[in-house]
């Protein structure tokens, strides 16, 4: 019973130092830092940092859209400056702090729209349906999750 005892504790003193290590604490005075007054200042000074995003390179993801798609390298060539275009603008666009979360999704959404409408026109008719087809399904997907959750 001692023995059990002992090892929940020592378990128990474990997870608790586990949790501090991942988690500490950002007002938190540290040995070498300026004082938390200075740090506040600075943390004011500097925009909150945002949500890492997933960021494809542009020749990369041209690549994976002539293999999904059957295109031919000048396609990929030609659409991957859009995708470039269309990364920095939304890049651009998340950074604007003077813009509201609706305008910056409007903003991002007309951005997309008008890249897609880009890549379209460089398109075959079959290459443009197996592209709404793909996007479509990319949809469902992102979609899918937020439907099980309701």
């Amino acid at each position: 019973m001692r023995i059990r005892t002992v090892s929940l504790a020592l378990g128990a003193f474990l997870l608790t130092g586990l949790a501090m290590a991942q988690a500490p604490d950002p007002n938190q005075s540290q040995v070498g830092i300026a004082p938390q007054s200075a740090q506040s200042d600075q943390q004011s000074a500097q925009p909150a940092p945002e949500p890492q995003q997933h960021v494809m390179d542009p020749a990369k993801a041209a690549r994976h859209l002539g293999r999904q798609l059957g295109l031919s390298e000048d396609q990929v060539s030609q659409i991957q400056p859009i995708l470039a275009d269309r990364q920095q603008q939304v890049q651009s666009i998340r950074a604007d702090s003077s813009l509201t979360p609706r305008d910056r999704r409007m903003k991002v959404r007309s951005v997309m729209q008008d890249s897609r409408n880009r890549i379209e026109a460089l398109l075959s008719d079959s290459q443009k349906q197996q592209y709404e087809q793909m996007l479509a399904s990319r949809h469902q997907h992102r979609e899918q999750p937020q439907a099980q959750a309701q």
